[in-house]
């Protein structure tokens, strides 16, 4: 970590910079990057997928949020590296109270969205403190940094996705006409994969395609290294007149846009340096695929629970493997997560993982966003609990689900954690909830039986989850800060989205129990329409983990309905000797 550190350190003062900027996203503000753009990484060696490190002559910090806090204390041990926490002080207020005015920071604007830099040229101004946004001084210093990827692209047809590119390009359309808009430009990866019905894999477990999308009147552009396009593809798009254009050719063609044309776009979202070098003054919209995508369609939800099938079986395979597997002394954390990789990659449809599995035993699974690594991997025993986050990409559906497992007999205090974990994963999934509810009002349901024990949990209790796409999906989720925009989303029919409360011991274990949930009507009586949540990942919960004693009646009898569905809906997929194994998992308690 030294050696990059230095490097950039170098070019700093080369280009007469005291400090430099460098965040996890990429020109697209993608939540995971290409190795192309994995500057952070790079520069730090935390890689977690949340963080901005900001470097100046004495000083290298990385600031995070708490999901991350143990993984960068192990990283940072014994480096330069300080770990900032977000309680504390944000890095444009530790960098405008540790610089001197007159001093200059830098940061590349491709890599940071519009809003964010006018935050910080605005916090920096006040402070006499310059702002150097043209520099990518890491892309710079990388002598050895990864060329963009060049996979090909592929197209989802519309028996897959429910809609077909043009219907959704005309929908699209429609924005420009409420807005008075000649072009809307799109360059979140997953949200131009949603709208071009196409998919790719430059992106680790993302099904995305490196490119910008310029949507027109009648007529739209894909900026993308055209050899990834086949020649079927390409045809395809030219038919609903969407043209190819070389991927660095965006800034010139936004750039030639005049005073006639009026481009829409979410500063938000859209990088400052194509916000700035458009020839017409963009107007920020809320970008309205994002919206559009979440909202899934009655085609992707039915996929969505045949997925889910698909992925309980798997998740049955390795759990019964798991018992006989761990006893022979043979398995590591990396091994087991390489093995249930396996598993899923026997069902239809598998395309790859939909992150990294965290599998996390004892202590490791305080970490909760925990990555085993082959030579550092704990040794699993028949003894104590195995924490399990994963994740499949399929065809017909991406899937996420985490499940707390004894892997001996758990001490009462375990029990008693992951009962009060499981209480509120069950008030979440027993919720109905009028219209216009948002996700802070719902996370509330999922932390209250840890809070009436003095208890919590440092992370969100849901996200929302693309259909074959991000596992990590804007805008909806379940979130306590009602400021997060995740948290401030009203949660609508058709959304995709976890349910993951948790509880983590520093240095002892960590508990999460996680489903996928899809927001369904439940009734319109005359105070409005009401919503639920439709529980459909399909996977037994370790029984052996509950104090039976804690439930509430309804509680006890979510859990004895949700484990009846597993198990009548996953029998007919499954050999004999499974079956059994399964009738054991889901018997009535």
């Amino acid at each position: 970590m030294s050696q990059p550190l230095t490097a950039l350190r170098a070019l700093m003062q080369k280009h007469g910079l005291d400090a430099f900027i460098v965040p996890s996203e990429d020109p697209h503000q993608s939540e995971y990057v290409a190795p192309h753009w994995q500057h952070r990484s790079w520069l730090s060696g935390f890689t977690g997928s949340a963080g901005t490190a900001v470097v100046t002559a004495d000083h290298a910090g990385l600031w995070t949020d708490g999901r991350y806090y143990l993984q960068a204390e192990q990283t940072f041990a014994g480096t330069q590296w300080l770990l900032h926490k977000t309680d504390g002080p944000t890095y444009i207020n530790w960098l405008c109270d540790n610089l001197q005015p007159g001093q200059s920071v830098g940061v590349d604007a491709f890599n940071v969205s519009a809003a964010h830099l006018e935050r910080m040229r605005a916090a920096f101004s006040q402070k006499g403190i310059s702002l150097v946004s043209h520099l990518d001084l890491p892309g710079e210093a990388r002598t050895d940094r990864p060329s963009l990827p060049v996979a090909p692209i592929f197209e989802m047809s519309a028996a897959l996705v429910g809609e077909s590119r043009s219907s959704k390009l005309k929908r699209l359309r429609q924005h420009l006409v409420n807005h008075s808009g000649t072009h809307v430009l799109i360059t979140t990866l997953d949200d131009i994969a949603w709208v071009l019905n196409m998919r790719g894999s430059d992106v680790p477990c993302n099904p995305v395609a490196i490119s910008y999308l310029l949507v027109g009147k009648s007529q739209a552009w894909l900026f993308i290294n055209q050899a990834k396009v086949p020649a079927d593809v390409a045809a395809s798009l030219a038919k609903d007149r969407v043209h190819l254009m070389p991927y660095e050719e965006v800034s010139g063609f936004l750039a030639g846009l005049t005073n006639k044309d009026t481009l829409l776009g979410d500063q938000n979202l859209c990088n400052a340096a194509l916000w700035a070098l458009a020839g017409s003054t963009p107007q920020h919209i809320e970008l309205p695929t994002v919206l559009m995508k979440a909202i899934k369609n009655k085609t992707e939800m039915k996929h969505i629970r045949q997925t889910m099938v698909l992925d309980g079986v798997a998740m049955v395979r390795f759990l019964r493997w798991l018992e006989t597997a761990v006893p022979q002394g043979q398995e590591t954390e990396y091994t087991i997560g390489k093995k249930l990789s396996a598993f899923r990659a026997e069902q239809p449809g598998y395309k790859g993982d939909s992150f990294d599995a965290i599998v996390g035993y004892n202590s490791n699974g305080a970490v909760i966003h925990y990555k085993a690594e082959e030579a550092t991997a704990l040794a699993v025993k028949p003894a104590g609990i195995l924490l399990v986050d994963s994740g499949g990409q399929y065809l017909t559906g991406t899937t996420d689900i985490t499940r707390t497992v004894a892997l001996g007999p758990p001490t009462a205090e375990q029990i008693h954690h992951n009962t009060l974990v499981l209480r509120g994963h069950i008030n979440l999934a027993m919720a109905v909830f009028p219209k216009g509810t948002r996700g802070w009002h719902l996370d509330t349901l999922a932390r209250m039986p840890l809070w009436q024990a003095g208890l919590d949990y440092g992370h969100g209790t849901g996200h929302g989850v693309g259909f074959y796409l991000c596992v990590h999906e804007p805008p909806q989720g379940f979130r306590h800060e009602s400021s997060h925009p995740r948290a401030s989303t009203p949660h609508e029919p058709g959304m995709f989205s976890s349910n993951e409360p948790g509880f983590y011991l520093n240095g002892q274990y960590g508990i999460r129990i996680e489903n996928l949930v899809l927001c369904v009507p439940d009734s319109t009586t005359g105070f409005g329409s009401f919503y639920k949540l439709e529980t459909v990942t399909l996977c037994p919960i370790d029984t052996r983990l509950i104090d039976v004693k804690m439930l509430t009646k309804a509680e006890r009898a979510w859990l004895n309905a949700y484990h009846a569905a597993v198990y009548r809906k996953l029998l007919p997929h499954l050999q004999v000797e499974e079956q059994t194994w399964l009738k054991g998992k889901c018997a009535r308690i």
